[in-house]
């Protein structure tokens, strides 16, 4: 979800294991030059989902090893759930929407918050909860956590001969 962490989180695991860091909205923002929010504005939510499982799907057929922050939505399409779990090593880091409402505050740059962000947070988080939950892995429930320690979490419980995607 959106305001879990994902990016710094991935960040400072990338940092700690010395490998490639992707965050996949950064990427697409980069190859497109639009940020998401003139995606969306522009193209359309379809349109930046195709642009997201192409990304993905890049990312995760790398051979190199590498720490992907994928977006919240990314779990929406049901080939983005089964490359996950097929080429990836997958943690959810869950947050309660009170934390969540915290980190993403006014919404500003995230299309899909409008005017009530806790509503918002709510109905997106109840819809994808099952999604997330087919999809990882593991669990880590993130609230009250800073990002080092998230990372240290994720370090201690992922499969040492995984991928470290």
């Amino acid at each position: 979800m959106m305001g879990s962490g994902k990016s710094t989180v991935g960040f400072w695991l990338a940092q700690s294991e010395g490998l490639r860091f992707v965050d996949l909205d950064a990427a697409i923002e980069e190859r497109h030059g639009r940020s998401v929010s003139e995606i969306f504005q522009a193209d359309g939510e379809e349109r930046f989902r195709d642009m997201e499982q192409s990304e993905l799907s890049e990312c995760l057929t790398s051979e190199q090893p590498l720490v992907v922050s994928c977006g919240g939505g990314a779990v929406l399409r049901a080939g983005n759930r089964a490359l996950l779990r097929k080429r990836a090593w997958v943690c959810w880091l869950r947050a309660n929407i009170e934390t969540l409402s915290k980190r993403v505050r006014s919404g500003d740059s995230r299309p899909l918050l409008g005017d009530d962000p806790v509503a918002d947070l709510t109905q997106i988080s109840d819809a994808r909860a099952g999604l997330y939950a087919d999809t990882a892995h593991r669990v880590i429930d993130v609230d009250g956590l800073e990002a080092n320690q998230i990372a240290d979490r994720i370090k201690r419980i992922r499969p040492q001969q995984s991928p470290a995607r």
